[in-house]
């Protein structure tokens, strides 16, 4: 007895092992167009596919929000050379100490000492500091 299974391309297969016609879609008589070791192994594969369960996936946990990254500003300015100097100077106690500071880190330290100040003292301290021209300095 030979019973008709159709494929996903909407051909007959028939699995006793017998051929099936393209055009007629249909089992022909013969069994010797399609080796029965063919037909096994097609209809062994469909089996095999229908009855897996589909794969549940795990639900990863969720990750540990990531601190968002800093966005960095690039600006320039124009200080007096004595300032300069002194940012020079600063690095070298730092490297006397064992510290590598680089100029940036240094001004952010000097930012963070002067938000720390008091209203009156950070007056104090602006008011010492000479006015310069804005603009960059005339080529000589």
């Amino acid at each position: 007895m030979t019973t008709k299974v159709k494929s996903t391309t909407g051909q007959l297969a028939v699995a006793a092992g017998a051929a099936v016609s393209k055009t007629t879609k249909t089992a022909p008589a013969t069994k010797a167009a399609v080796p029965a070791k063919m037909v096994a192994n097609t209809t062994a594969k469909a089996v095999a596919t229908a009855a897996k369960p589909s794969p549940v996936k795990a639900v990863n946990p969720p990750k540990a929000d990531k601190p968002k990254k800093v966005k960095m500003v690039r600006d320039s300015f124009t200080m007096p050379e004595t300032d300069y100097s002194q940012l020079v100077e600063l690095k070298k106690k730092c490297l006397q100490s064992g510290v590598h500071v680089k100029k940036s880190e240094l001004l952010r330290v000097g930012l963070l000492s002067l938000s720390r100040m008091s209203d009156i003292a950070l007056l104090e301290a602006v008011a010492e500091v000479e006015k310069l021209k804005t603009g960059r300095p005339a080529k000589q």
